[in-house]
Parts: structure tokens; C-alpha cells; sequence
């Protein structure tokens, strides 16, 4: 049975959010699983197969499983008896966010996929379709628009509907993707009131709120991925908000990979160089990750944080993600509606 088989060609309207996805549990074979996936995607790294393979297989995945483990290990939830959670909080957060949107669009099937590990987009998908959805909008949960993220989700997607599209015959579904959302104003009201919300449980003034998006390589920009040009006009956006006109904020890029050169300012390198610049209080805030991850729970909240402290920082805090709140509820609730369902 193809994926779509079960699809009856019929107006109903099912909703797929998307994010990246995580291991199955913080364990070095688990983790070595996702990164074999995560890393054969060639809109994650684009060096040619022949080159890559062999340092794929014969080093990373050799060394960087363990000590990925490891990092997922401390931001994975426990349950009482001290047992790891079935989910990693990225997926758990997901889920929390599709079942409020359920309670506030109660006629739409919604469900979530990952673009790596589980719920695979394959089983989302089918989830839908066995639901008798004969069009579905997906949105992935990537603000601004990148080869690495959004394209990959979009060929992966394609790709499933090219492979079942023959034995499914007239039966397979319409699909429509949001692109991006870098810059709608309810996106950034809701990171600005996040942002200032969070300032004011602080005993500090920041002398730097550092606004920091996951890099990419520079040789991806110069191929044309807008990136880049995205994560800059949020950046001016927060910039511009009348609520910021007393915050020092600053753009900068995380979560370097491999040799190549990418996006910088570096925001480790930042915190870093901030003690010796008289700067000595530093705020996080991550607003294109749309839900708590090891991005931000981890590499900033607690290495980040390590190093800036090291140096000679005194005070450091990063802003949570949007997560399940209510704002951003409403701002994914009227992408779907606005964006997605609204042209249907």
C-alpha cells in the first residue's frame, strides 16, 4: 500500500507543522541514527558525495555521536522514576503546540512531522491521508527561508509525492508550503514581547541583547540561499520596534559546523570578546528557532553561558523560545489561516 492509497479525492483540508527533529533518545546509537540521516542531506552539506562520505563515515560518525549524546542528555526531560522521556523537547514542544492549535481549528486534521528522525513527514502525511484529506498545507517552523531547512523539507515532501503519485492515481493530495515568515508583524511583535517580557523578571540591564539565528555557510549565500537576507530583516524589524528603542541589540550566528567559513559575528566568539570590552551582562534571544531545542538549551543556555563567564562575564540569561505560548499560537494560527488555508 503507497502512502496515498487511502486518500479520497474529497475538500478536506489537513495541517502539517514541521521542524528539523531530534534522536530518538539521548543514547550514542540513537544519535549516530539521526545524524546519519540529518548529515546525507545535501542541502545540509554540499560537498560533493565522494568527498564527504569518507568523512562522514569515517569520522564523524565515529566521534560526534558520543559527545552529542551527551548534550542531549542534559536538556532531556526526565520522567519521576528518572527515566528519559520518550521525546526529545524539541518533538515534545511540537506536540504541545499542534494540540493547542487543534483546540483552535477543531474542523482541521493537524499533525507533525520531522524533517529527521520520528514522526517522519512520511508518517504525518499518512496520518492525514487516512484522515481523508485530499489537500494539505504544511508549515514548516522555520521563519526564515534556507536551502538547509525549508527546501529540504519541501524536496523531501515532493519526493513522496512523486514516489506514490503512480499506484495512488488521481487519490494523492494537494499540497501547499509556507515559505517563510521572517517578516510578519505578528512574528515580530511576539518575539519583541517575549524579549521584554523576559528583561523585566531580570536585576540587570543587558549591555548586549545578542539576537542569535543558526548559521550557514557563506559559500551557501554566495550561491543565492536568501538566508542571510532574511535573518538581517528580522533583525531590522526587532530593530526598528518602537518597544527596543533602549535595548542594544545584536545580530549574530550560531552552531558552526566543520571547517568552512560561516555567518558571523559567531555569537560564542561574541560573549566571549564581551568581558574585555567592559561588557559584562549579556541576554540570548534565538527567534528562529520556534521551539526550545539543543540550540538553545545546551549550546547557549549552558556553553555559551560557561564561556561568558569564564571570560570574566557576571550576569547572562537567554530568552525560552516561543514554544506553546499563547502568542505564538496566534501568530501560527493566522499563517495557517491567512497564508495557507486562506487561498483555498
Amino acid at each position: 500500500m503507497t502512502v496515498f492509497e487511502r486518500v479520497k479525492v474529497t475538500d478536506k483540508t489537513g495541517i502539517l507543522l514541521v521542524n528539523l527533529g531530534s534522536p530518538s533518545s539521548p543514547t550514542t546509537k540513537a544519535v549516530r541514527k539521526y545524524l546519519f540521516q540529518f548529515l546525507h542531506d545535501k542541502n545540509v552539506i554540499e560537498l560533493t558525495r565522494w568527498l564527504w562520505c569518507p568523512i562522514l563515515h569515517g569520522v564523524i560518525l565515529r566521534t560526534r555521536p558520543k559527545r552529542s549524546a551527551e548534550a542531549y542528555a542534559k536538556i532531556w526531560r526526565k520522567e519521576a522514576d528518572g527515566a528519559f522521556a520518550d521525546e526529545a523537547p524539541l518533538v515534545e514542544i511540537t506536540r504541545a503546540q499542534a494540540a493547542k492549535l487543534r483546540e483552535r481549528l477543531p474542523d482541521y486534521p493537524i499533525e507533525i512531522g520531522m524533517r529527521y528522525g520520528q514522526p517522519s513527514l512520511q508518517h504525518a502525511i499518512e496520518r492525514l491521508s487516512g484522515q481523508g484529506c485530499g489537500r494539505i498545507v504544511v508549515l514548516p517552523l522555520y521563519p526564515q527561508y534556507a536551502g538547509a531547512t525549508t527546501r529540504s523539507v519541501e524536496q523531501e515532501i515532493a519526493k513522496l509525492v512523486s514516489k506514490d503519485r503512480e499506484g495512488a492515481g488521481n487519490g494523492w493530495p494537494e499540497i501547499k508550503i509556507l515559505e517563510h515568515y521572517y517578516d510578519d508583524p505578528g512574528y515580530i511583535n511576539a518575539i519583541v514581547d517575549s524579549l521584554t517580557s523576559h528583561l523585566g523578571t531580570l536585576d540587570f540591564t543587558p549591555d548586549n541583547v545578542l539576537v542569535s539565528f543558526h548559521g550557514i555557510p557563506v559559500s551557501s549565500v554566495q550561491k543565492g540561499d536568501p538566508y542571510q537576507d532574511h535573518c538581517q530583516a528580522t533583525f531590522d524589524l526587532l530593530q526598528a520596534h518602537p518597544d527596543m528603542e533602549t535595548v542594544n541589540l545584536k545580530l549574530t550566528f550560531q552552531s558552526r559546523f566543520g571547517p568552512k567559513e560561516w555567518l558571523s559575528p559567531y555569537t560564542l566568539t561574541t560573549l566571549q570578546e564581551m568581558p574585555s570590552q567592559g561588557l559584562k551582562k549579556a541576554v540570548v534571544i534565538a527567534p528562529g528557532f520556534p521551539a526550545d531545542c539543543l540550540e538553545t538549551l545546551e549550546e547557549i543556555a549552558m556553553e555559551a553561558e560557561e564561556e561568558f563567564y569564564e571570560k570574566g562575564g557576571e550576569k547572562f540569561s537567554v530568552v525560552p523560545c516561543l514554544n506553546d505560548s499563547a502568542a505564538h499560537i496566534d501568530v501560527l494560527q493566522y499563517l495557517i489561516e491567512t497564508r495557507l488555508l486562506g487561498s483555498w
